[in-house]
């Protein structure tokens, strides 16, 4: 049982209904894609499990000595149904929202959400995505968004990888990223450099060619200790706390208009639901770096 305490408002208080949507407010999306995983994965809502999860956390942001609940405030949508189908239901995105938060899902999510925002104008998308992963791979899964994006539209060098790991990718993959003109940011350069030192370049040079910018949070970027929910997580991997800095540092960009969390299986999740609280934690992060906009 939940405590209730009027002083200490939760975070899961900041989910609004579309009815009371304004024109500065976040769109939030759930979609959890789950049928083209290369691992086989649970078809239990992640997205539910993340909203669920915001009851752990307060609208308190101590680190900007603001409160959540001043605004903006994130509009629920609820979650796409079977949203790996062609004739999935993603009519939420026509909604006029200058930020979008979308809860996955596995990283075909990131593929789905960014060709439907992009429309005919996806090569004035920029993608920048911390990920362990290239996703150039064959065909139709979570391991080829980002060749689905450069397929139907998105620049190459419009395309920054952050976080790529040893021993996760392959040859082939690398030689793909390098021929497209994908500018890629191994964990070694990020540990070397700083994550958030990484991140404001890759913003700064992304912003003199694109419009729009698309955000990709793969949580299996992150050390397996801290998100044994995610499949393809392994060890030596990011801290929450780098991610967590960089997902405001993303979020308070003016041209950062959207940012999923992906990879992520519930059922995979360790009995005190660290991934998941993780995910959630992270979303709130978003939210408090989109707020830093407002200022």
């Amino acid at each position: 049982m939940i405590n209730v305490d009027p002083t200490w408002p939760r975070a899961s208080l900041l989910l609004v209904e579309p009815a009371k949507a304004g024109p500065k407010d976040v769109g939030l999306l759930g979609a959890h894609t789950c049928r083209t995983s290369l691992s086989p994965r649970s078809t239990v809502s992640t997205p539910l499990a993340v909203r669920e999860a915001l009851s752990h956390y307060s609208t308190w942001n101590y680190l900007d000595q603001r409160d959540l609940s001043d605004g903006p405030r994130a509009v629920d949508y609820g979650d796409v149904l079977n949203p790996d189908d062609d004739g999935a239901d993603w009519t939420a995105l026509t909604r006029p929202h200058p930020f979008w938060i979308f809860l996955g899902g596995d990283n075909a999510l990131t593929w789905q959400a960014l060709r439907r925002l992009g429309g005919s104008r996806l090569e004035s998308w920029g993608l920048l995505t911390l990920d362990a992963h290239h996703d150039l791979r064959d065909g139709r899964s979570n391991g080829s968004p980002v060749r689905q994006l450069l397929d139907e539209g998105v620049r190459g060098n419009n395309i920054v990888q952050v976080g790529i790991a040893d021993f996760a990718n392959s040859a082939t993959y690398a030689r793909r990223a390098s021929e497209a003109g994908v500018r890629v940011v191994s964990r070694h350069e990020v540990r070397e450099r700083t994550l958030s030192v990484v991140v404001d370049e890759a913003l700064s040079d992304l912003a003199t060619r694109v419009d729009r910018i698309y955000v990709d949070v793969d949580v299996d970027v992150m050390d397996r200790a801290f998100v044994p929910g995610c499949p393809a997580a392994v060890p030596g991997g990011l801290t929450v706390d780098e991610v967590r800095g960089a997902v405001r540092r993303l979020a308070a960009h003016p041209l950062v208009a959207a940012m999923d969390f992906t990879e992520v299986d519930v059922e995979r999740d360790t009995a005190d639901g660290r991934t998941v609280r993780t995910v959630a934690l992270l979303s709130l992060d978003a939210l408090a770096g989109y707020q830093r906009r407002t200022r």
